[in-house]
Parts: structure tokens; sequence; C-alpha cells
């Protein structure tokens, strides 16, 4: 089997590529889809859920309420409410956990970067911060119409916020994936073995 995939790596070299990237961004996201229920339950448990984190106004929704980039209104999300600051942290630790690793698996495994790692790590991060700010705005299109259809036109209670936040999950890092390939191909170089000449 080995054999079989360094031959096809050899033959094609950049789809194989992709298909490692791939691999790995679908682990991730497992790990996301793990990670977050935990974290989500262990700040539930706190009262970060009645404090609302909304910020950064782009204007105002249909109903002429307002807009955020980020917003987590207070109240858990079952009740009709963002989930407070514990959401947004629950959303944000998970996505950092699985963001570090797949620097690391991406770099080693995908791409086998040796160039400066913390050149590498400064892009990334910046590249992660603006793709979460985009993505951020846009799950104001589809996050609360999503939340209310498990929960509340469906009726499904916790497990139709289970359902929704996996499907928002997977909607965000399908946008993660389509916009980090290119960018890894940047910032992930190998560059020529200078001590071997």
């Amino acid at each position: 089997m080995r054999n079989v995939w360094h031959s096809y790596k050899e033959r094609h070299p950049a789809i194989a590529q992709f298909l490692l990237f791939l691999i790995l961004s679908v682990g991730m996201t497992a790990l996301q889809l793990i990670l977050m229920p935990l974290i989500k339950l262990i700040f539930a448990q706190t009262s970060l859920l009645t404090i609302s984190f909304q910020i950064f106004q782009l204007g105002h929704n249909f109903d002429g309420s307002a807009y955020y980039v980020f917003d987590y209104a207070a109240g858990s999300l079952a009740s009709g409410g963002g989930g407070g600051i514990g959401y947004f942290l629950a959303v944000q630790i998970t996505l950092g956990i699985a963001q570090i690793i797949n620097f690391f698996a991406q770099r080693n495994i995908t791409f086998k970067s040796n160039s400066n790692i913390w050149k590498a790590a400064f892009w990334y991060v910046l590249a992660y911060v603006v793709i979460t700010i985009g993505a951020a705005a846009a799950q104001g299109f589809y996050k609360a119409p999503i939340y209310d259809l498990f929960i509340n036109t469906w009726n499904m209670g916790s497990l139709g916020e289970t359902t929704a936040d996996i499907i928002t999950m997977g909607i965000n890092s399908t946008i993660s994936f389509f916009v980090f390939y290119p960018i890894f191909k940047i910032i992930f170089k190998q560059e020529p073995d200078l001590q071997g000449s």
C-alpha cells in the first residue's frame, strides 16, 4: 500500500499534496466536533452564558436589529439567546486548538516545509485572524436561521442545538478549507538544501 501511494505521489505530486491536505482538514474538523461540545458544556456551567458578546456592528439585519460580526447575545441558544461570551470562548478555544495542531501537521506532513517556522507562524496567525473575522461576518447570514430551524421550528431542543452546531462548524470548516490551501502553498515552502551543495 505504501509503495502504491509513493508511486502515485511521484506521478501526481500536486494531487497527492491536495489529498493529504484534505485528509488532515477532515481530521481537524472531526477533532472540532469532539472538542466543541465538551468545551461548550464547561462554559455552560458558568455565568459567562449570561454575558453578551456582540462586537463590530456592520449595519442592521432585515428585521432592523443590529448586525454584529461576532454576535453572541446573552442566554442559552435553546432559549433564543446567542450563548453569550461562554459560547464565543468555546468556539474560539476549539478553533485555536485545531489550528495549532493543523499548523504543524500541514507544515510537516502535507507541505514538508523547511522554511522559517516563525515567519510561517506569523503569516498563519494573520490568515487565521482574517479568516475568523470573515467567517464570523458570514455567519450572520446562516447561523440564526439554522439554529432557529432545528431548535424552534423542528422543536428538537438540545439535539437541535447540537445538530446546528455541527452544521455551522461544517460551513466554517469548508470556508477555511478553500481559503487556507492557497495560503499554505505560499507560507509552507520547501527551501533548497544549501548544506548538500
